[in-house]
């Protein structure tokens, strides 16, 4: 991880990130603290990364998504040469998934 990102400032952020309990709560503090539209491009980029996951083209992932290519292939980016974010938490969403079958 960049050393410019690991800051206190962003060690607060991810404490109080680890602090919510549920869904619930994570709405109420990410209402307060993200705009509308930057809470919208974040889960824009997780509904590419799933999708990318599972082998959707570009184009697929344009017309269900609304991502430009420029956005698809960021995503795209960080999921091979990336610090493997994403790939730690659907492996874990795919455990709790499994857990409750």
């Amino acid at each position: 991880m960049s050393k410019k990102l690991r800051t206190e400032a962003v060690d607060h952020l991810f404490d109080a990130i680890l602090s919510l309990e549920n869904r619930e709560e994570c709405y109420t503090f990410f209402e307060d603290v993200c705009t509308v539209n930057e809470l919208l491009s974040l889960s824009q980029r997780f509904e590419v990364a799933k999708m990318l996951r599972d082998q959707k083209t570009y184009l697929d992932i344009a017309e269900k998504t609304g991502a430009s290519t420029a956005t698809i292939s960021r995503v795209n980016r960080s999921l091979n040469y990336g610090n493997d974010g994403y790939d730690m938490v659907f492996s874990r969403m795919q455990a709790k998934d499994s857990d409750k079958e």
